[in-house]
Parts: structure tokens; sequence; C-alpha cells
């Protein structure tokens, strides 16, 4: 089969397709045969080796492909051969065949196709435990989302208006986030006006009547993050997701107490490890929102798999409109 192959960490240029044996499942696990898989910016931090959790040398990056079960292994009896699903596998999308634990599969509502699915994946999950389980979303609240065109943002942005919140959506090109409306957000913040910690909390503040927002969910980090802080609400929660813009930020502990703020942490793949039982709420409740039509999939554009650089590059340098997600060569041949 086909393959991104990583034999070194380092700049994702220095990654090929190569040609190499279709996995077997063990006991346990099932294979996928690959439709779609999702292009995220932790892949660039994993071939860089700078994430927290390294495969070994060589692998296969991608997170979160989808497809259909093509093997099951001994012990699988959720699954069968045949069954679409979500596959959140930690490694090895970028691939026509993937093995991942059968506890890590997902059963896909008919309502969503195999390109959709892989254009949640790793985006609605994450959105949904950093508003359920990290911020204490309550109907009424006040959400600013940082980031809000990248795929994390653009999910939090509809869960949110879905979980009965008002959403504020910050973005750095304003022309191009206005689709945005369409999913849900009741204003635009423009985060690249000047003075930016001044200029985030004043556009806040003009939204919610000089009050500033009760959760904000951060996945950019720098001086997004020191502005974004400042735009709390009493009691209010910031939920530290990434560090797309950069910069790893840090905050005075004083600050917190005297407002009565939290600011909290979210590494969704601890959850599908530690909580599996959460993560099974978790797409319960995204599917059924689906069906029921009070969120859609981001639209995504679709590249094949020889062009993963192209597609790596496109998120690197935020350029990306929508999701995008690679095609293996069987799957291009079904486009």
């Amino acid at each position: 089969m086909k393959a991104v192959v990583v034999t070194k960490y380092g700049p994702y240029n220095e990654a090929t397709v190569s040609d190499i044996p279709i996995p077997s499942a063990a006991a346990g696990e099932v294979v996928i045969k690959v439709d779609a898989a999702p292009v995220n910016f932790v892949d660039l931090i994993v071939i860089s080796g700078k994430y927290q959790f390294l495969p070994k040398l060589p692998f296969t990056p991608g997170k979160g492909p989808s497809g259909v079960v093509h093997a099951v292994g001994a012990g699988v009896a959720e699954l069968v051969v045949g069954d679409r699903v979500l596959a959140m596998a930690e490694m090895g999308g970028y691939a026509d065949y993937c093995a991942v634990s059968a506890s890590q599969c997902y059963k896909l509502p008919n309502a969503l196709s195999l390109r959709q699915a892989a254009a949640m994946s790793l985006t609605f999950d994450t959105s949904w435990f950093a508003l359920r389980e990290r911020a204490r979303i309550q109907p009424g609240d006040t959400v600013l989302v940082l980031g809000a065109t990248g795929g994390v943002g653009g999910a939090s942005v509809q869960l949110a208006k879905a979980m009965g919140a008002r959403v504020l959506a910050g973005v750095s090109n304003v022309e191009k986030a206005q689709y945005l409306k369409a999913f849900g957000a009741d204003a635009i913040v423009d985060l690249s006006r000047p003075n930016l910690r001044d200029s985030l909390r004043a556009q806040v503040h003009e939204h919610t009547e000089g009050r500033g927002v009760d959760i904000v969910l951060d996945p950019l980090g720098g001086d997004f993050f020191d502005a974004a802080l400042r735009a709390l609400a009493w009691c209010g929660r910031l939920v530290v997701i990434g560090f797309a813009a950069g910069r790893i930020p840090s905050v005075k502990a004083n600050y917190l107490l005297v407002k009565n703020i939290e600011v909290t942490g979210l590494q969704v793949s601890d959850y599908r490890k530690r909580r599996p039982h959460q993560v099974r709420e978790c797409y319960r409740e995204i599917f059924s929102l689906l069906e029921r039509g009070e969120i859609a999939p981001i639209p995504v554009t679709e590249l094949p798999l020889t062009e993963f650089r192209e597609a790596l590059h496109r998120i690197e340098t935020r350029n990306a409109q929508g999701r995008v997600v690679l095609l293996p060569s069987h799957s291009m041949e079904l486009a």
C-alpha cells in the first residue's frame, strides 16, 4: 500500500510516499481502508519531533482518518467488515490502510459521509471537551472563540451555539470570516486590529455591554492569549487548546486571583486513553446534533495523498480554506 513515511524528525518536506505492507489486525484491533485523512496542525508538530508523545521511527503520521472496516482482529465483537467508521488513531492515517484499536472507532450515522467525518475528526471532539468538560459551559454563557476560521475554531463556534451560548468569533481576516455567521457566530472580533492587547478587550466589551466573556477557547496562544485573558468576565474560564501562533504564553497568578478567573488546558488525546466512556458520550452528542441539523460539517478541501506536503504547507501558513483532507488513490477514484 501507499503511505507517507517519516524516517527522521524534522521538516515535513523530507517525508516521502512509500510502498509498505498493509497492516494486519492484532487482537482488539481493526484495519480500515482509509477514505480520507484530515490534515491537522498537530501533524506538523509530530513530524518535527516536538510533540509530547512521539511515535517510534519510522512512522506514518495522520490522526483520526475515516474509512471502512477492512479486517477485524480477535476479540472484536462491536465492528464487522464493511462498517463505516471514524477511527481516532494517533498515527497512521496518511495511508491506504490503517490499523487502530476497535475501542477508538465510532460508527457513522447515515447522515454523515466519510469525507465529512474526516473533516470533523479532531476538531469537534476537541471543541466538545473544551466546552463541556474544561469550560463547563452553561446556556446563556458568552463564548469567545479565537482562531475561529480554523478547524477547531469553526467547530467550536457551531457547538457553543448549539449548547445555548452567545458566540463571538475571533478572526484575523474579517472579510473571509463572514461565513461564520451561518455557523452561528453572533459577532466577529477582529484580531488584526492594532494594539491587540486593548483592541480585543474593547471589541468584546462592545458586544457584551462592558461585561466580558464567560469562556475563551484559545488554540493560538501568544499575544492572542494575553489579550483574551483581559477580556474575561468575573469567574470567566479560558481553555488553552494549542499554540498555533508560536509563543507559549505565561500568566501571573495574582491576576487569576483578583478576577476570580480560571485558565485550564486541554489535551484531548488523554481523554481517549483515560476516559473512553466520555469520548463515546462526546460523539453521541455530536452525531445527534448533526442528525438534527444543529451543526454541520466544515467545508472540505480534498487533496490526493501524494500532495501531503502542499496540504501541510497550507496548514502551516494558515491558508487552508475549511478542512483539508488527504485521499488515498483508491479513494480518489471514487471522488
